[in-house]
């Protein structure tokens, strides 16, 4: 059989106020017009579905067990649409973003905050991976979309989009340096330790391809897990960290010293990694907006 949908949905309605009239008002529709298309119904089915009496109609026995299965399938038919209007009103939902350490503090952070307040309603999962933990994360479709630190490459199936630049300058404590003296150039840097990232990293990926540049070695001679960890390692004086500017500006209460060395350390990318030809979900294309508005809001201050 090939029965329109709305034959069923007319039968259901017609079903539950027990009425051709009731089922029209509902439906925005006319009893004639509503009678004509059960009546066609049931010549299709070869059965009687209803039996007219003096306020409404009853169900045959063969409309009984056709209402069973169709009450079912109109039941979740509507709860669907009733998730779907939730999720773009974004009452409802979840989103689930990939971050490494310094894009987090960078530019997802500053609008988390927001988002949530806007819409309470919609759970925030945020997996802080490294950056090739990320990029895999997005390709195996675990993640809504992820935002990196470069150097990365853009695996089969994804594109990437350039959020903001960073710099990042190294750092001691007023400490370390008044110990140590004055350090002007990276060749003094191998003399003491350094704080960086593990290898599996992108930054440790970075600093090692710049320091090979100028015929230097770069090795992490204390590792920390988070970016987060490194300022607080600083100020231990542990050594001689690479810290981006924005977490100078927010937690220098001046007890760090910026070291003035040349050349300058290159400027690097954040970018959004998200998979080509699949639409990100309501929630995802929200906080997405929201961050390029936020970057936005930021270039135009500056």
């Amino acid at each position: 059989m090939n029965i329109s949908y709305d034959y069923y949905k007319i039968f259901y309605y017609v079903a539950k106020y027990k009425s051709f009239t009731g089922a029209a008002d509902a439906l925005l529709n006319n009893q004639p017009n509503i009678t004509r298309m059960m009546k066609k119904l049931e010549n299709e089915l070869g059965c009687t579905l209803f039996v007219r009496q003096r306020h409404g109609v009853s169900l045959t026995a063969e409309g009984e067990r056709l209402y069973g299965h169709i009450s079912a399938a109109i039941g979740h038919i509507l709860r669907g649409e009733e998730e779907i209007a939730a999720d773009k009103s974004l009452k409802y939902g979840v989103v689930t973003v990939a971050a490494s350490e310094i894009a987090l503090h960078c530019v997802l952070l500053p609008v988390l905050k927001k988002f949530r307040k806007t819409y309470p309603g919609v759970k925030i999962r945020i997996l802080n991976y490294s950056t090739p933990q990320a990029v895999d994360t997005v390709k195996k479709g675990l993640a809504d979309f992820a935002i990196v630190t470069e150097p990365f490459e853009t695996a089969s199936g994804l594109q990437s989009f350039v959020l903001r630049s960073i710099r990042e300058v190294p750092v001691c404590s007023n400490t370390f340096a008044e110990q140590e003296g004055s350090i002007k150039t990276y060749r003094q840097l191998e003399k003491y330790p350094l704080i960086g990232f593990g290898r599996n990293t992108a930054s440790y990926g970075f600093y090692s391809d710049f320091f090979k540049k100028m015929g230097l070695s770069f090795e992490s001679d204390v590792e920390a897990a988070t970016a987060d960890q490194i300022l607080p390692m600083i100020r231990s004086d542990l050594g001689i960290g690479f810290v981006p500017l924005d977490f100078l500006g927010k937690t220098d209460n001046g007890s760090l010293k910026v070291l003035d060395i040349s050349p300058a350390v290159p400027a690097r990318n954040i970018c959004l990694l998200k998979r080509k030809g699949i639409s990100a979900g309501i929630a995802a294309g929200e906080i997405e907006k929201m961050i390029r508005a936020n970057i936005k809001s930021a270039e135009d201050t500056e």
